[in-house]
């Protein structure tokens, strides 16, 4: 291992010196142009404004809420709902079982944003069009598509960036991202609303948040490649697929950008960090709902871990990810309850703790699947730990306005019985 030599008798290991020491050779040296400075402004090649870049600045905070929420009027009825997806790896069918679940069930919003990180972001661009295209969720889902392209005979040489080949993801949003899609999400943007999914850039360790709507805007087979490229991007997780490299013009030099899973940064998000604590959001939230749902187990599983390197790694790994999410969901909480919007969560049930995610097995797709929807379709699949608006704000809403609780809601109230 890599040590800091005898300067003071010192002894140091370094993070960067361990990995160097375990790394095979890098199949990516020499094939990417340098990253991006650091404080260069940066777009991706040929499609300027795609990407969120929020400043702490008043200015530019309004813009960005501008763009995601604008002003609406205060006689207006209509509700501001927004819709986060998870990441999860192969639980992703529980959220597509759920969006199915509310349509059968006559009880699915409208939502003016939604966003998606991983398996969330394959999931969003289909939720993000509605109902109307529920067969095709399914179809990606439980279609054997996941089953047939990740399976072990799809393994990427030894000693290669990771263990699937990079086409394998790419054949698998291919059939589901098309000129179709492209040009449905673009009529919704011009709508007013907003597409958002996250990937992760390795070379300034930050998300990046794209406006598909923005892209797709674009039309045409470039707008459909970057399309697919960006959902791609968001859903190779480290180490499972090769990392995908981007395009950019930084300060009118061409550059590259390595992205991989949004979720490294991102578990789940609502809108860009800045506008999280931005307190200026105001009028643009009435009327406004949130929902999560979370395409993985939450809850904590006790149980022994046996002593082995494999099993310490994959319960350590495990216990973070589980962490990651409630203390996203946390955050998400923290919005709402500055914002007074009700907060409606959907998570794996516990049945299903201890099935690996990661293997993409139609069966067992199809349990998490058929749970969700069932669950949806019976007006069980949501908790919501935030209160709904009380008091002086509540004499501004109409009557039958703002949805009610959803059923199992959790009140905070210490005051409320039951």
């Amino acid at each position: 291992m890599e040590r800091g030599g005898d300067r003071g008798g010192d002894n140091k290991i370094t993070i960067q010196g361990f990995f160097r020491d375990w790394k095979g050779p890098d199949p990516l040296r020499g094939k990417r142009l340098p990253a991006p400075a650091a404080d260069a402004h940066v777009e991706a090649l040929d499609f300027p404004g795609v990407r969120l870049s929020i400043e702490q600045a008043e200015d530019a905070l309004k813009t960005a809420a501008d763009r995601l929420a604008p002003v609406r009027s205060l006689l207006g009825v209509d509700e501001f709902n927004i819709l986060a997806l998870s990441g999860g790896a192969a639980g992703g069918a529980y959220g597509a079982g759920v969006l199915t679940g509310l349509t059968k069930a006559g009880r699915r919003p409208d939502f003016a944003i939604v966003t998606g990180v991983s398996t969330g972001a394959l999931i969003a661009p289909l939720a993000f069009l509605g109902p109307a295209w529920d067969d095709r969720l399914t179809e990606a889902y439980l279609g054997g598509h996941a089953a047939e392209l990740l399976s072990l005979r799809r393994l990427a040489p030894a000693l290669g960036p990771s263990i699937f080949k990079g086409e394998s993801l790419d054949a698998l949003v291919e059939p589901f991202v098309d000129e179709a899609m492209i040009d449905a999400v673009a009529a919704e943007h011009a709508k007013g609303r907003r597409l958002l999914i996250a990937t992760t850039n390795l070379d300034n360790q930050r998300a990046s948040i794209w406006d598909m709507g923005a892209i797709a805007a674009h039309g045409g087979p470039r707008a459909v490649k970057l399309f697919r490229e960006v959902l791609v991007a968001s859903a190779t997780v480290p180490g499972l697929f090769p990392p995908k490299m981007f395009d950019v013009e930084a300060n009118g030099e061409r550059r590259q950008e390595m992205h991989v899973d949004g979720g490294v940064a991102a578990p789940l998000f609502l809108m860009p960090d800045a506008l999280l604590h931005w307190r200026n959001l105001g009028q643009r939230l009435r009327r406004g709902r949130v929902y999560v749902i979370v395409n993985t187990v939450l809850d904590p599983s006790p149980r022994s871990t046996p002593p082995g390197v494999a099993s310490i790694m994959g319960r350590s790994f495990e216990t973070m990810l589980r962490f990651s999410y409630r203390q996203a969901l946390s955050l998400a909480e923290g919005f709402c309850t500055r914002h007074n919007l009700p907060l409606s969560v959907a998570s794996i049930p516990g049945d299903f703790d201890g099935v690996n995610m990661l293997r993409f097995e139609t069966p067992t797709m199809r349990k998490i699947y058929d749970a969700a929807e069932r669950l949806a379709m019976e007006d069980k699949v949501w908790a919501s730990p935030t209160l709904e608006p009380t008091g002086w704000r509540g004499l501004f809403k109409r009557a039958g306005a703002r949805p009610k609780p959803e059923p199992g809601a959790i009140s905070l109230d210490p005051t409320t019985e039951g």
